[in-house]
C-alpha cells in the first residue's frame, strides 16, 4: 500500500502533486472510498462532522471534496456483520482510501475487527490518504496525549510505519513545538511533528516529507 499521511489533507500543490504521483492518474479518474470510522471515537466529532465528510462539504474540500470520479463510504464498524465476501471486493476495486480523523485507537480497533488491517499487505497499488488520526493509525503509538476513546486499552496503533506523528502543529494552543517535544519524549521512538501544510509519503518503506509548511523530526 502507498501511504500519504497528512495532518489536514491535500492542502497545497506539493501534496496534491505527491497524491497524483501515487495514484498514477488524475484525481478525477480515481474511485475513492471514504472511511469516517475514527470520528465516532472522538468526543469532538459526531453526526454533523461525519455527514460533512461523506457529503464532501466545504470543511472536507482537502479530502473527500477533491473531485474524485466516485466517492463511496466504508464504515468499518459495519463490516464484521456483512462478511468479507461483500466488502473486500469494494476495497480491492478502489484506487484510494480516504481515512478521516478522530481517535486513532478507535480506528485501529475497527481496522483489526473488520479485517481491513489484515488486508492491507494485499493492496500494493492502493493509496491510503490519512488525515490526523487517519494517518496516526499507521504508526506504532500515538501517546496518551491523543487518546480520547475511553475504551482504548493503551496508545498502541497498527505499526505499519516505524515512526509516530504529532499532527496539527501550531494549529491549536496546545499543539506547539514544545508540546510536541514533550509528547515525543514519552513515545520512545522516531516521530514527526507536522502542520496542516505537510504530508509524509511512504512507498516501499521509503519515507519522504512533502511540505509547504512547518515540520520537525523528533527522536
Amino acid at each position: 500500500m502507498k501511504l500519504l499521511l497528512t495532518s489536514g489533507g491535500v492542502t497545497n500543490p506539493s501534496i496534491r502533486s505527491a497524491l497524483v504521483q501515487l495514484l498514477g492518474k488524475p484525481i478525477a479518474e480515481c474511485h475513492a472510498l471514504g472511511i469516517p470510522t475514527a470520528q465516532w471515537g472522538h468526543p469532538m466529532c459526531g453526526p454533523a462532522s461525519v455527514r460533512g465528510f461523506i457529503a464532501a462539504g466545504p470543511d472536507f474540500r482537502h479530502l473527500s471534496g477533491l473531485g474524485w470520479a466516485s466517492l463511496g463510504v466504508l464504515e468499518l464498524a459495519a463490516l464484521p456483520t456483512i462478511g468479507a465476501e461483500r466488502w473486500v471486493p469494494w476495497v480491492r476495486e478502489a484506487d484510494v482510501l480516504l481515512v478521516d480523523g478522530g481517535d486513532a485507537t478507535y480506528l485501529a480497533h475497527w481496522m483489526r475487527e473488520s479485517g481491513l488491517a489484515d488486508l492491507l499487505p494485499e493492496l500494493p497499488d492502493t493509496v491510503w490518504v490519512g488525515v490526523s488520526a487517519g494517518s496516526m493509525v499507521m504508526t506504532p503509538r500515538i501517546g496518551d496525549y491523543f487518546v480520547e476513546w475511553p475504551s482504548a486499552p493503551d496508545d498502541r496503533t497498527l505499526g505499519v510505519v516505524g515512526f509516530s506523528i504529532f499532527p496539527h502543529l501550531n494549529a491549536f494552543p496546545t499543539n506547539t513545538l514544545a508540546d510536541a517535544e514533550r509528547w515525543a519524549a514519552g513515545i520512545g521512538g522516531p516521530a514527526y511533528a507536522i502542520d496542516e501544510q505537510t504530508a509524509i509519503k511512504v512507498v516501499d518503506g521509503v519515507v519522504e516529507v512533502v511540505s509547504e509548511g512547518q515540520w520537525t523530526k523528533l527522536g
